[in-house]
């Protein structure tokens, strides 16, 4: 199949793991055969933009014609069988599928977060949880300021919000969720049914573990509050003060908004190690010595990836017991869940984890068969070579038919 990728990278300052997926998708598509051709924009981009074009990006991120035009041209050229489209914020913007369906090329979208009813994109707000705009209203997002922290700014991103929501509805042949739970939270979109699919990512078959593991927990991914770092800091010092000649040790390896603070923070704890912003393979390698993988997330993970790529390197994971987390991960069996919203109850599993490391080992070495049998790359492609079939032969705007489909 020929194959064009749309996708609006995120800045590289911090990690992205939408980021990550499609690029090992991509990647995986080529040496499965296939042509992929590459349409993105880049966010760091905007930092070079003279200030003129600085104050037209309110305007953009609703609707962006010079893209559109460039995609045009693009699918002129190249005439790919399906177009798969990623993050369209803030640089793309729906305009991409209008050039679509002139071209009449059928769009596959994978939604990788909450942006098509959340200003944030990720239902979170002051520390927690935040359904208010799954009604369908995005006022309360404009009130709080849910785009950086910004009413002026989370303005234009709740118009192009509501502006483009039936684009959506009637322009694509074929959405992705990345977990039920997500689709769950976002029936509020009231796309077709017959259109909507659940695909999890997957995660590269990892190096086999060599060593035995050491007596650490780690922490690997952004540093911010959404992903619970705070929540991990606080809970760890619960710990240490509960246990202070405990054995267990802490490594953080990441980068973020918070890095100053978590590497403050862990100089004046001898039981911690801030490692920084690692490589893929030097955080990796940092996974496979490690007991454990605590994912102390705040908000409702779409999907858990770095649960998934605990589980792929033998390692358990350790995650709250909302979001997707309770969809990917057995409690007790191949990872271990705690109430959400327990620093108590982390705290808890961090003593279970000093006091019966070989469970711990026991359960990781159970998460790895796990992510063999769900999560692999040649299921994941198998299923993504079918939904891109159903969309070819259901494109959008037509009456939709999955018998037979394989999906």
């Amino acid at each position: 199949m020929k194959i064009l990728v749309v996708h609006g990278r995120y800045r590289s300052s911090a990690p992205s793991g939408e980021n990550h997926v499609v690029d090992q998708e991509v990647k995986a598509l080529e040496r499965a055969g296939h042509t992929v051709i590459l349409f993105e924009r880049h966010s760091d981009d905007i930092e070079s933009w003279t200030l003129p074009q600085k104050l037209a990006l309110p305007a953009l991120t609703v609707y962006n014609p010079q893209t559109r035009h460039a995609l045009e041209d693009l699918l002129a050229k190249t005439r790919p069988d399906v177009v798969h489209v990623h993050n369209t914020f803030p640089l793309l913007t729906p305009s991409v599928l209008h050039a679509c369906r002139d071209a009449h090329v059928p769009v596959v979208a994978t939604i990788h977060n909450y942006k098509l009813m959340c200003a944030g994109g990720a239902l979170f707000r002051n520390g927690k949880t935040c359904h208010d705009c799954l009604s369908g209203t995005a006022l309360p997002a404009a009130i709080h300021g849910c785009y950086r922290g910004s009413s002026i700014k989370t303005i234009p991103v709740v118009i192009g919000m509501k502006a483009n929501r039936a684009t959506w509805r009637s322009e694509v042949s074929a959405f992705i969720f990345i977990s039920a739970a997500q689709q769950q939270l976002l029936q509020g979109l009231d796309l077709p049914s017959g259109r909507v699919f659940v695909k999890h990512n997957f995660v590269p078959r990892p190096p086999e573990r060599t060593t035995a593991a050491e007596h650490v927990v780690a922490y690997l991914g952004r540093l911010d509050a959404p992903k619970g770092v705070p929540f991990l800091m606080e809970a760890w010092d619960q710990f240490r003060s509960a246990r202070p000649n405990s054995p267990l040790r802490l490594s953080i390896a990441g980068g973020g908004p918070l890095d100053r603070e978590v590497m403050a923070w862990a100089s004046t704890r001898p039981s911690v190690t801030f490692h920084g912003l690692l490589t893929r393979d030097q955080a990796g390698a940092l996974l496979r010595r490690s007991l454990a993988a605590v994912v102390p997330s705040r908000w409702e993970e779409t999907f858990g990836l770095v649960a998934v790529e605990a589980m792929a390197n033998a390692v358990a994971p350790i995650a709250p017991d909302r979001g997707s987390f309770p969809e990917l991960i057995h409690d007790g069996k191949d990872g271990v869940l705690y109430s959400a919203d327990s620093q108590s109850d982390l705290v808890r599993v961090l003593g279970d984890a000093d006091d019966h490391p070989d469970t711990y080992v026991r359960i990781g070495e159970e998460g790895r068969s796990t992510f063999q049998e769900r999560f692999t790359l040649e299921t994941s492609i198998d299923r993504l070579l079918d939904i891109y079939q159903f969309a070819i032969r259901n494109p959008a705007g037509q009456e939709i038919t999955r018998e037979g489909s394989g999906v």
